[in-house]
């Protein structure tokens, strides 16, 4: 029986050559200079550092544009709110979200459900299973989800037949 996984992955090694070569960036460009304008990056959390809410917003297009070119799906940043660190100094977390959650792969196996198709979806731990009798039927529920799904970044592996 043919069938396929849904999931949410993040290629982590782009996303830290991203944040290299966006650190690289600010640290050469003129508005930058002198001003504390930098990126961490710790396991799936990335903190934008700047003097001034202006100068935080230019570091986040610089990293949004180098993850973009590195194939690195935006939607999969989750930001948080912009905090006072020190004196003027403000930082941004930005949360890296990686697999499916419950909410989402719930409305996954509803949609898939609600489709009439003839398959099973499954939620397995971060991903979701969808089997069926045929590779077509299969194929219809990929398109679907496309459609359906936009406002997160979905990945359709480990197929068999």
């Amino acid at each position: 029986m043919p069938s396929f996984d849904i999931v949410s992955e993040v290629n982590v090694v782009e996303v830290r050559n991203a944040v290299d070569q966006a650190n690289k960036e600010v640290s050469t460009r003129y508005d930058f200079k002198g001003s504390d304008a930098r990126i961490e990056s710790a396991e799936k959390v990335l903190t934008l550092f700047a003097d001034a809410e202006f100068q935080l917003d230019q570091v986040k297009d610089i990293l949004l544009g180098k993850l973009a070119k590195r194939n690195v799906d935006v939607r999969c940043l989750d930001h948080g709110k912009i905090e006072k660190v020190s004196g003027n100094k403000i930082k941004q977390a930005i949360t890296v979200k990686e697999g499916i959650e419950g909410d989402l792969a719930k409305k996954i196996v509803k949609l898939i459900k609600d489709s009439k198709l003839k398959v099973q979806a499954s939620i397995q731990g971060d991903a979701v299973r969808v089997s069926g009798a045929k590779r077509d039927i299969l194929q219809e529920v990929i398109a679907l989800m496309r459609k359906e799904i936009t406002d997160f970044p979905l990945q359709f592996n480990n197929f068999r037949d």
